[in-house]
């Protein structure tokens, strides 16, 4: 069929969810066609470093410490026109190195799942001045007006709310295909979850609770969290993942050494699909990769104060899937971990819904309407 194919992936640093979007579709494709040669580039890396560094380390802080501003920021530019005077700037950051690289690689299909990147190129797309496919993946359950541009060919979309956006500011519904959020084919696996459960030393017949601690921007707020359940009249396991936060992880030690109840403390993890595989019920943060990839294992969630802006959409989807619940301060938190506990019947009927709530095979799907728009453009060449 297709030989040699080259297709350029761009994501961005900007939370981990627009990289591993673009990892899972570049896994996806060399499952398709393994003699693809594939690029996979960071936005950043087109902005100098000082300023990319700017960028990143603005909007951490400002997601960490004041949320509420990020909420105000991001409703604010969702309601940007494509085409103003702010969009049309953003547009030409990097615009020349863009098409210089673009030029000297000449790609078959260009990937893009973060949305500056992608309307720099599909502003490029709509003068004719690239005349490569371009395909969007939106990474979260809703779409900001920043993603929005008639030069992108196909957008690959979570669910059919986000489609209603695109179409509502003008995109043509042709161009919009309902594929699901791509993950690691990994959390599409079926385990069996007993053999897991066994290595990690747990018990198959008590519930088991996974939380996200390295989600959180305070310590104090997940030692609590992790006391709670630890101190669990009902009996309960729990698996707490600090990523890279060490301080957490330290300040975790007294917390699971003492606990009467089963506790796992982990730093940084590779093996999350497995963690989700054996868990009963997440306590996280709304990533849209976080979401997708617990929706795929048919894990419930627990949202703990989802950012305002697209975490709050992604919050949004679960509540009217009914695969989760979100709680918005701590004091609602430890009411939903005390009612779960107790209602372990809840859960069930939660996974129930989280197991229909997603389109299965994202990743493969996305690529393989990848692969339509490929052959249609070659025949478009050709003809």
């Amino acid at each position: 069929m297709l030989k040699q194919l080259r297709i350029l992936v761009f994501s961005a640093g900007f939370g981990n969810g627009h990289y591993k979007a673009a990892e899972a579709v570049i896994a996806a494709i060399k499952a398709k066609e393994p003699s693809a040669e594939i690029t996979h580039l960071d936005f950043g890396d087109f902005l100098s470093k000082r300023f990319n560094a700017m960028a990143k380390n603005l909007y951490i802080e400002m997601i960490k410490h004041t949320p509420k501003l990020w909420g105000k920021f991001y409703d604010t530019t969702a309601k940007f026109h494509p085409d103003s005077r702010i969009q049309r700037f953003l547009k030409q950051l990097g615009r020349k190195e863009f098409l210089k690289f673009i030029q000297d690689l000449s790609p078959d299909m260009i990937v893009c799942t973060y949305p500056t990147v992608s309307s720099i190129l599909a502003q490029l797309r709509s003068e004719q001045i690239l005349q490569v496919p371009l395909v969007t993946v939106i990474t979260d359950y809703t779409a900001h007006s920043h993603w929005i541009h008639p030069g992108v060919d196909r957008y690959m979309v979570a669910c059919k709310e986000v489609k209603e956006i695109l179409l509502s500011w003008g995109i043509r519904e042709q161009s919009i295909l309902v594929t699901g959020i791509p993950v690691n084919p990994k959390f599409e696996l079926k385990t069996e979850r007993v053999n897991l459960i066994n290595k990690l030393g747990l018990n198959p017949d008590i519930p088991i609770f996974l939380l996200m601690g390295g989600d959180y921007g305070g310590v104090k707020t997940t030692k609590r969290i992790c006391t709670k359940l630890s101190n669990s009249e009902v009996p309960i396991q729990s698996i707490v993942v600090c990523g890279k936060n060490s301080k957490l992880y330290k300040s975790l030690a007294d917390v699971s050494g003492q606990s009467p109840n089963p506790m796992i403390r982990l730093g940084y993890v590779h093996n999350l699909e497995e963690l989700m595989t054996v868990s009963n019920l997440i306590i996280t943060k709304a990533g849209g990769l976080t979401v997708t990839e617990a929706l795929k294992k048919q894990l419930p969630l627990l949202i703990y104060k989802a950012i305002p802006g697209q975490e709050e959409a992604n919050a949004e989807f679960i509540l009217r899937s009914g695969a989760g619940q979100t709680a918005n301060s701590e004091k609602e938190l430890m009411d939903f971990i005390n009612y779960y506990l107790n209602n372990p019947r809840v859960i069930e009927r939660m996974r129930v819904r989280a197991a229909v709530a997603v389109p299965s095979q994202s990743a493969e799907k996305t690529v393989n309407e990848m692969f339509e728009l490929l052959l249609e453009s070659q025949a478009s060449r050709i003809s």
